[in-house]
């Protein structure tokens, strides 16, 4: 099939940026896990078996080809904060873009079904495959010195879907290399310095695991999520590549529901039921309540901010998962 013809198909219904590259191994990032895993440096979203995180056909065993398509997510809405707001991450500010991704990529699936016959798997960080490599050989973007992949146009703010077909194209895209020169600033910039070295993450150090993994945070870790509720944006938002970028088109990912923020006495003090009918279909709220009670918590004790309200809240709270951070917060007032 050739490729031209799938971009127009693509762009027909609103996807502009896409990528096409061979569904061959994913050699080039093996040294990289290798050495991570070596090195503890593994979190436990990740599996043990590297070579399913790198050969695609272990996936689909006939794949000949991949389709990148980038989601671009950026919103330029101003969020009102006051001092009892936290932060979500802008990956988050709208519907979960799994499911925004797998609409448009089957629908996709569907013109070009209409020409061709062929099989196909649709995903996006659904699978132990690293997204990001599949991204770079597609010609997506080029790799930051924060292991983001950065667009011309959307910058880094960009999620990564695909599609895995036994399609052979006619034309297969080129990576391109890094436009990141001598800056540094997303490493002088985050909070954990978890950038040790350009293109080298030390995941344990970086808020967006510390505001997902249910191991217990100490203070020094607790200290560097500042007011993250869920994720983080600082090394995106100080990269000069994210200036002037254009503002994604994706309705679905604007923050309606939240205004790009989390009230946290309304998160401390609702119900399940009230958090699912408002965080539910948000990607950051697949960790659970407890989980970003757990941030808000964090977040109040690192504002140093304490009222009558919830501290009363936090004393009903029956959870074994919460009270040592409730009982580290309060004693503190």
């Amino acid at each position: 099939m050739k490729t031209e013809l799938i971009r127009q198909k693509a762009l027909k219904i609103g996807l502009d940026v896409v990528g096409f590259t061979y569904a061959s191994s994913l050699t080039r990032v093996k040294r990289t896990l290798d050495d991570r895993y070596m090195n503890g440096l593994k979190t436990e979203f990740e599996i043990d078996e590297i070579s399913k995180r790198i050969e695609p056909k272990l996936i689909m065993e006939n794949s000949k080809s991949i389709i990148v398509v980038g989601f671009p997510y950026f919103s330029n809405i101003k969020h009102t904060e006051n001092s009892i707001y936290g932060k979500i991450s802008m990956s988050s500010w709208g519907l979960d873009y799994h499911i925004v991704i797998r609409k448009y990529l089957k629908q996709l699936v569907e013109e070009l079904l209409k020409i061709e016959s062929f099989e196909y798997k649709i995903l996006s960080d659904t699978t132990p495959l690293i997204d990001r490599e599949i991204a770079y050989k597609a010609g997506i973007g080029y790799y930051g010195k924060n292991t983001n992949i950065i667009n011309d146009t959307y910058g880094s703010f960009i999620f990564i879907g695909y599609i895995i077909t036994d399609l052979l194209l006619d034309i297969y895209s080129l990576p391109v290399e890094s436009k990141c020169d001598e800056c540094d600033l997303c490493l002088r910039s985050c909070p954990g310095k978890a950038i040790e070295q350009p293109y080298k993450i030390n995941p344990m150090k970086c808020i967006s695991y510390l505001s997902q993994t249910k191991k217990y945070l100490t203070e020094e870790e607790s200290k560097i999520m500042g007011k993250s509720i869920y994720g983080c944006d600082i090394c995106q938002i100080v990269c000069p590549k994210n200036k002037n970028i254009k503002e994604s088109n994706f309705i679905e990912f604007k923050p309606y529901k939240t205004n790009g923020v989390v009230d946290i006495k309304e998160l401390l003090l609702m119900s399940k039921r009230e958090f699912d009918r408002k965080y539910g279909d948000m990607a950051g709220s697949w960790r659970g309540k407890n989980v970003l009670t757990r941030n808000a918590i964090i977040a109040l004790d690192n504002m140093g901010y304490i009222d009558d309200d919830i501290r009363n809240s936090l004393k009903n709270i029956d959870s074994e998962f919460l009270r040592p951070y409730i009982t580290r917060y309060l004693s503190k007032f």
